[in-house]
């Protein structure tokens, strides 16, 4: 099995939420992916769970922690790149 890069897996995060968006061209990095209703409350406990099965780790996502999910460079360095999974 191939080894999965951070690229990689922010490439299928971006897939991801472009497939739920699809009027969407692409997304930028800096994009706050919550005050521009790219994840939405109903859909975050599903992206939550989506970036599990990427990162084969658990996450522990609180309210204070919403920050590490807002935009797909924090995604990135907080979650895909070795950061702390105790988001």
């Amino acid at each position: 099995m191939p080894e999965t890069t951070t690229e990689s897996r922010l490439g299928a995060v971006k897939q991801w939420l472009l497939a739920k968006k699809p009027e969407l061209a692409d997304i930028d990095p800096d994009l706050d992916l919550i005050e521009n209703r790219i994840i939405d409350s109903l859909g975050f406990l599903d992206f939550v769970y989506f970036l599990e099965e990427l990162t084969g780790e658990e996450l522990q996502a609180s309210l204070e922690s919403v920050s590490s999910f807002r935009t797909l460079r924090v995604i990135e360095a907080e979650i895909l790149g070795g950061g702390s999974k105790n988001v």
